[in-house]
């Protein structure tokens, strides 16, 4: 290409010039030309091939859109490469069993309305469904049994797989602990790895008040049992779980009048 972009050349010379077979340089510019990338014509024994600028000029700009989505500002690349940089991190610091424990990450978020709905939204498990995953992810299966001793099961997919055509993105298994209806909520939860076993036991609290414009929810998120393969699932925890209050918020922006339906089991 830079070298047609210079000047309008025979096949042989082009293969010359580029170190390469005569057929083969053929084949290219043939597929160029499909393209509508180049035109020729043939004078004499030659054929000589030139370029077209103004299709060149319109990929540019498809090209440049590309990239300017790719890049925007927190965007899905954006979040991809904070998680590549934190997963490498903590792939290095994955030495051991327990290599992990104590890691603690806190999260708040004012949220639009009274703390009943917000409540209902942490403890339902029809209405959690609508909100506690990351952006690329949806929930499949989701078991939220809010009483002490009540299980927990989560299971997730990619958001865009609707015919459960791919394998499970993940799942974890846990277990309620506290239960202050409209307050104070404990759970501990073990995100699986492929074999099964338990990555490591994140133990959570989450606390709601009544402000004069909403209801404020803090959330202490602590890291005990973490396993060698725990690195991969610790690398997203501040990404996911803020993206899945995010998504809390902005579920209950939508209905700020709790018009949901209420859980019937």
């Amino acid at each position: 290409m830079g070298l047609l972009a210079e000047r309008p050349r025979s096949v042989g010379v082009l293969a010359q010039l580029a170190g390469a077979r005569q057929p083969q340089t053929t084949k290219h510019l043939q597929t160029l030309e499909r393209a509508g990338v180049v035109t020729s014509h043939r004078t004499g024994q030659r054929r000589i091939y030139a370029l077209q600028p103004a299709p060149l000029r319109d990929l540019a700009a498809v090209l440049t859109g590309l990239a300017e989505t790719a890049e925007r500002d927190g965007g899905p690349r954006e979040t991809y490469d904070r998680y590549e940089r934190g997963l490498q991190v903590e792939r290095r610091a994955a030495e051991g069993p327990g290599w992990a424990d104590g890691r603690s990450f806190r999260f708040h978020r004012s949220l639009p309305g009274p703390p009943e709905p917000v409540w209902r939204h942490l403890t339902e498990a029809d209405l959690i469904a609508d909100w506690w995953t990351p952006d690329d992810l949806r929930v499949s299966e989701l078991v939220f049994e809010a009483h002490p001793g009540g299980r927990i099961v989560q299971e997730y997919r990619d958001a865009e797989d609707v015919d459960d055509a791919e394998p499970v993105a993940g799942r974890a298994e846990g277990v309620v602990e506290d239960v202050r209806p409209g307050t104070h909520l404990t759970y501990r939860l073990s995100p699986l790895l492929p074999d099964g076993g338990p990555a490591f036991t994140a133990h959570v609290g989450i606390d709601i008040r009544a402000t004069g414009t909403g209801t404020d929810l803090e959330v202490h998120y602590r890291v005990t049992d973490s396993t060698v393969g725990s690195a991969d699932f610790i690398a997203g925890i501040e990404i996911g779980f803020g993206q899945s209050l995010d998504r809390l918020a902005a579920t209950l922006a939508a209905d700020p009048d709790d018009t949901h339906p209420r859980s019937t089991t």
